[in-house]
């Protein structure tokens, strides 16, 4: 089998950790924050925002309908960085091992719009993809097979020609329904271990 001639990442603990609960737990303490999780389906909210919605009206609506929780749901625009974070470096060093070997990179990612132009400053290597799929510019969002036809229909390459890593096993399997190559992401070190078994790094480009 020929090698993949483009390498997909989601960004999402893949790149970058994502985990809006330890920054509640750090700021208002694990049961306070289970019990504001029971009440406000913040993840629905945030589902909203990468589909295009936008960002600080979602999260303003939010807290005006659940006022008991208003201060505490407005951090996830005010603290939002610090949910998104930290990087994961040896992710970065793969996506700039490709490149380097003129590999194209792309990001396929569940993203707000405003929120993924808000991170650019924060990680430049956001600015750095040879193309952003951005589902919140997009309207459409992983796992829904609409997304992938659209990244397939853009960057004109078959399936079998893309390898997607991404850290949710729907998003993997919806990929490869359409005959994508994947990888369920767990740790950079089994990302990298993947991306010499393609032929795309070298062991030592890998580390």
């Amino acid at each position: 089998m020929s090698k993949p001639q483009a390498v997909i990442f989601d960004i999402g603990n893949v790149l970058i950790e994502w985990n809006p609960e330890r920054l509640y737990d750090s700021v208002i303490g694990p049961d306070r924050r289970r019990a504001m999780f029971a009440e406000v389906d913040l993840h629905a909210m945030n589902d909203r925002v990468d589909r295009g919605h936008n960002w600080l009206a979602e999260v303003q609506a939010t807290a005006g309908k659940h006022p008991a929780w208003a201060d505490e749901i407005m951090l996830w625009h005010d603290r939002w960085i610090e949910m998104a974070s930290p990087v994961i470096p040896h992710s970065i060093r793969l996506m700039n091992a490709l490149q380097a070997n003129g590999v194209p990179v792309f990001a396929l990612t569940n993203f707000g719009v405003e929120s993924f132009d808000y991170a650019i400053p924060h990680y430049p290597f956001l600015g750095q993809f040879d193309r952003a799929y951005v589902s919140g510019r997009m309207r459409v969002s992983k796992p829904e097979p609409e997304i992938y036809a659209q990244v397939e229909a853009d960057c004109g390459l078959p399936p079998g020609d893309l390898i997607f890593a991404d850290d949710r096993p729907e998003n993997i399997a919806a990929a490869a329904a359409r005959g994508w190559r994947t990888h369920l992401f767990t740790t950079p070190q089994g990302w990298a271990d993947r991306l010499v078994a393609e032929g795309l790094l070298k062991k030592d480009e890998a580390q």
